[in-house]
């Protein structure tokens, strides 16, 4: 495989987009990592997107985006996989250029969920659920992970409010990104307070939803020349689980996080303890817990500790969701894997202002799709 560099990255603001179709907000990512790149095309088109057939009723993403780009002509997928779908075209963009395939390709996560009623986005993601032993029993994304909550803090004697840290640490975060939906810091109050949606999940342990585009443009590194702003791919990883949590040998453990990124770090060559940011996957603040367990920041049932010892925050010992995660900047489902490989692109550039981990060198993604069926890891360094 030739070592890949990420040369250009665009995004748009996660929101209500009313006025803008699902084409146009790709186009404005798109556009904007080509000309952060200096690039006017890319070989290869792969968009990363779980919900357009049945939110916005397109498919054909792949080709529809091309089109409107004005590469018509150039290779052009889709790739689903659930709330993974950006980081898992990403890891299809990249191995199409590693392999010496193609040379560049450019990596568009996207997704429009304000088009339809509450209820219809709600059914629309519970199809990346079992469908016949946990859809058709009427449980939701919301109650699966509540139950996970409920039985995690009775394995481990957790309190609720030992999870509100992870919520405030990323609204604290958002408040200084001007791409996040929910730019407003929050207290312990405020989330012990929060209305209850699925005990003990609360609407502060829960990610908003919107829409939304983010982008990469990926070349060879050894293509590169001059005063280019590149960051390299160090590692990825990718792995599954069952779909279905009642399947699973250890239910309390993301077995598929602790797989890829296993192999994330084998092939960067580094440890936990080279990882100066972590963006995680906080759909709900459960999940924070989870991931920073099955990657080896924390034991397995101590993961709220590092919430509550403030070793999240950006000056801490891993720092997460440091432009407001999922929790705030919002979780466009398909393109949520792709703001986070933004995100760790800016922190490594040293662009994130009054966010910004000081000496940051290494930073590593973790995008999740279902409860923890698909889960995809990335690690990133400066070049």
């Amino acid at each position: 495989m030739r070592e890949i560099a990420v040369i250009g990255i665009g995004q748009t603001k996660v929101d209500e987009h009313w006025d803008k179709a699902l084409k146009e907000l790709a186009f404005e990512a798109a556009i904007a990592a080509l000309q952060d790149a200096g690039r006017e095309t890319a070989e290869a088109l792969f968009v990363g997107n779980m919900l357009s057939p049945l939110v916005s009723g397109q498919n054909q993403l792949g080709t529809l985006i091309a089109d409107w780009l004005g590469i018509r002509g150039a290779e052009a997928v889709k790739i689903e996989a659930a709330c993974g779908s950006g980081a898992a075209a990403f890891r299809a963009g990249l191995m199409a250029v590693g392999s010496g395939e193609i040379d560049s390709a450019l990596v568009v996560g996207v997704e429009k969920m304000t088009d339809k009623a509450g209820h219809d986005v709600t059914a629309a993601l519970a199809t990346a659920a079992d469908a016949d032993y946990e859809v058709d029993q009427g449980v939701s994304f919301v109650s699966l992970n509540a139950l996970v909550m409920r039985r995690y803090m009775h394995e481990y004697g957790w309190k609720h409010a030992d999870f509100a840290p992870f919520s405030i640490n990323a609204h604290a975060n958002a408040v200084h990104n001007p791409y996040a939906r929910l730019r407003e810091p929050i207290t312990l109050e405020q989330f012990e307070k929060s209305s209850m949606v699925a005990t003990p999940v609360n609407l502060l342990d829960a990610s908003p939803t919107g829409d939304g585009a983010a982008a990469a443009l990926i070349v060879p590194a050894d293509r590169l020349r001059g005063d280019v702003k590149r960051i390299l791919v160090a590692g990825s990883g990718a792995a599954t689980d069952s779909i279905a949590i009642h399947d699973r040998r250890e239910p309390l453990f993301l077995s598929a996080a602790y797989l890829s990124s296993q192999q994330a770090y084998a092939q960067a060559g580094v440890s936990t303890t080279d990882i100066d940011i972590f963006e995680l996957h906080d759909a709900f603040s459960i999940m924070s817990a989870l991931s920073l367990e099955a990657c080896g920041f924390a034991e397995r049932g101590q993961g709220p500790r590092l919430g509550l010892d403030n070793e999240i925050t950006v000056t801490g010992r891993v720092p997460i969701c440091t432009r407001g995660g999922l929790k705030a900047r919002g979780h466009p489902v398909g393109a949520t894997g792709m703001y986070q490989i933004v995100e760790v692109i800016q922190q490594l550039r040293g662009e994130c202002g009054k966010t910004q981990v000081d000496g940051a060198r290494i930073g590593m993604t973790q995008n999740i799709g279902g409860s923890g069926a698909t889960i995809l890891t990335h690690i990133f360094r400066q070049g």
